[in-house]
């Protein structure tokens, strides 16, 4: 069984070693050396998220993932995700096959209706269309993968007749993921659209998402399709030993956590929940061995062809989170497929 090896990050505001925050420009700065070293120690994918609050410094991920295309050789650049419902699927399509053409072809697109909403009153979307502003723009987006004259015709723009779209990639194909947080609807249609599916699995055992895969799977064998690539996006973060993980995550996971859950009604994380988290959940926290077996067995249960952890969350230091990269693609990649192997 081969899997691809990635790492996703939403460029979480940052504290340094005494404390004190980092500024927004250093962090996004920062993640461009992140990025560097992803690809030095032979990380298969970087994602770069979108937010639009003061807690995550990257609003305009296609711009951070331009800066790393020039700056790197073989790691794939992509998003983590891009919130399809608050922007333009033409210059989406746009933007990502320009990045396509300054990285030599290693650029992907998840698109998703991402798990904030900032960004629709930041830019004039009425939320009460939260459905039909993501359908119908998924639903242009995928006729521009073709890269052929679009016409097409909807409720929320004027209508496209033979409009041609610029630059086309070279390969004639740019790689597109569709993001799911567990609804069922969601995994039919990037069946339905024959879009590889991205299963965001931030709570809970993974297992309770091998009925998404399977349907997904399901979907397309029904429909004669040819069989698509499945990935799970999953946080955690990786020290030299389980217990040196758990202590440099823990404040600043609860520091993440407690500032969005109390916009959430959610009530404040403790250490038992932590840990239960770690030892049962999607938080992948620990040894590279303890992190590498964890993620074989995610994938053996989901049948996965990629995983991708979220190493930043929440104010961790620069040097934590460059370490963390380090020894995922040094040790824990390698491991993952040493027991992926052995299990065949």
């Amino acid at each position: 069984m081969t899997v691809e090896l990635g790492l996703d990050t939403f460029g979480d505001m940052t504290v340094r070693e005494d404390g004190t925050p980092d500024t927004a420009a250093q962090v996004i700065r920062n993640l461009v050396d992140q990025g560097v070293l992803a690809d030095q120690v032979g990380v298969d994918f970087l994602g770069v998220g979108e937010h639009h609050r003061p807690d995550f410094a990257v609003s305009a991920p296609d711009v951070v993932l331009a800066g790393l295309a020039t700056r790197t050789g073989r790691i794939r650049l992509g998003t983590a995700v891009t919130v399809l419902s608050s922007d333009d699927p033409i210059r989406v399509f746009e933007r990502f096959s320009t990045i396509d053409a300054l990285s030599g072809g290693r650029a992907e697109v998840v698109l998703g209706r991402g798990s904030f909403t900032e960004s629709f009153p930041l830019f004039g979307y009425d939320l009460r269309n939260y459905d039909t502003l993501f359908s119908e723009k998924l639903d242009l987006f995928t006729r521009l993968l073709d890269e052929g004259p679009v016409s097409w015709q909807g409720t929320i723009r004027p209508p496209l007749v033979e409009q041609e779209v610029w630059p086309r990639t070279e390969s004639g194909r740019l790689t597109t993921w569709i993001a799911v947080g567990g609804s069922p609807q969601s995994v039919v249609r990037a069946a339905s659209y024959r879009i590889p599916l991205m299963l965001a699995v931030i709570g809970g055992p993974a297992a309770r998402f091998a009925p998404f895969a399977e349907l997904y799977r399901r979907v397309l064998e029904e429909a004669g399709a040819d069989r698509l690539p499945v990935a799970v996006h999953s946080p955690g973060h990786v020290a030299e030993t389980d217990e040196l993980a758990r202590e440099q995550l823990y404040p600043h996971f609860k520091a993440n956590r407690d500032r969005i859950g109390a916009e959430r009604g959610w009530g404040p994380v403790g250490l038992d929940e932590y840990h239960s988290e770690i030892t049962h959940g999607s938080l992948y926290v620990g040894s590279p061995e303890t992190v590498a077996r964890k993620i074989a067995a995610t994938v053996r249960t989901l049948g996965l062809d990629r995983f991708d952890l979220k190493y930043a969350n929440g104010p961790m230091p620069h040097s934590q989170l460059m370490r963390s990269i380090e020894l995922y693609g040094t040790q824990v990649a390698p491991r993952v497929r040493e027991l992926l192997a052995e299990g065949r």
